[in-house]
């Protein structure tokens, strides 16, 4: 399906967004301003901009402690996500979650998770209550390679099948849980065709190819919100930076990871096929450079000068009473 002029530029300006936000959170975090560990989405970005483009407001997405970047393409504010980093009042979790437990309710971003495997049985229980409710909403869940080993994913995914529930897992196959490569750590060398077993269809997609994405993603989601039952996509992507800030990488050749920024930035592959296929003029996209820049600039400069959360805050937000 051929996406509009707008959704292209969209797309693009979802994965500059989160390139250019992690790129900058890579600077800055030298810094010791930033509190907390943190792990950056760059190269991945068209996992999040493909899926999330067809998903509504309504929808929700369950996330992993590499979050930025779900949280933007899912829209969450830029500016209360930089304050949230840095630990300040205003920021998304009022400046007491910091990166891994970043979340945004009301924008259907369930939250990152420190919990390797934790957004698949959320995002089941979200389905479930989509379902219960009868309100056509659809949940995602986000999962690495290294989570795709955990028994709660194996028990989410089961319990999907068994009640036809409106979710698709997505599995952010970048090559390595942590520091341990994939083809080690998966028995079956295949996280799509593992998925199969349970009994719902699996896609196997080039990650760093939006369009691929997006269109698989659009399919499992359509087959979700119409009541055909849970999906799981399998995306072969890559990430820049070391699984957490402040990784050596000593699994990683140098040599790998240039070639990685050289010939896997999903970011160019997109501007090649749309300036080469004439949607789009290279000076559209640069212009949205410049305006993400900036965001980004002002974002930093506003996290740094906002105050810190009072101590008189600490238990607010902790407990939520229904009563």
């Amino acid at each position: 399906m051929q996406l509009s002029r707008e959704d292209l530029l969209d797309a693009y300006r979802t994965m500059r967004t989160i390139r250019e936000f992690e790129e900058r959170i890579h600077r800055e975090n030298t810094t010791g301003e930033i509190p907390g560990f943190v792990h950056l989405y760059a190269g991945e970005e068209a996992i999040a901009a493909g899926v999330c483009a067809s998903l509504t407001e309504d929808d929700s997405i369950a996330s992993t402690h590499r979050g930025h970047g779900h949280c933007i393409a899912k829209g969450c504010d830029v500016k209360a996500m930089m304050r949230e980093i840095y630990g300040r009042a205003g920021g998304l979790c009022s400046g007491k979650g910091g990166s891994m437990h970043i979340a945004d309710l009301e924008r259907g971003m369930l939250g990152a998770n420190a919990i390797v495997g934790g957004a698949p049985p959320l995002a089941t229980v979200a389905a479930l209550a989509a379902r219960t409710l009868g309100n056509g909403n659809v949940a995602v869940a986000f999962a690495g390679d290294g989570a795709s080993n955990q028994g709660t994913v194996f028990e989410a995914i089961n319990m999907a099948v068994v009640l036809k529930l409106p979710v698709v897992f997505v599995f952010e196959n970048n090559g390595y849980g942590e520091g341990t490569g994939h083809d080690y750590a998966v028995g079956s060398k295949d996280i799509a065709g593992r998925c199969e077993g349970f009994g719902l269809p699996a896609h196997k997609v080039d990650g760093t190819d939006f369009f691929a994405v997006q269109e698989i993603a659009r399919e499992a989601i359509e087959l979700a919100r119409s009541g055909g039952g849970p999906s799981a996509i399998e995306c072969q992507a890559v990430r820049f930076f070391g699984h957490f800030e402040g990784d050596p990488q000593l699994y990683r050749s140098q040599e790998e990871l240039a070639r990685v920024r050289d010939q896997q930035d999903c970011l160019a592959h997109f501007r090649n096929k749309v300036c080469g296929a004439g949607l789009l003029r290279a000076e559209e996209l640069e212009a949205i450079d410049g305006t993400v820049m900036n965001l980004i600039d002002s974002a930093v400069t506003e996290a740094r000068s906002a105050p810190f959360p009072e101590p008189s805050e600490v238990m607010t937000d902790v407990y939520k009473s229904y009563y």
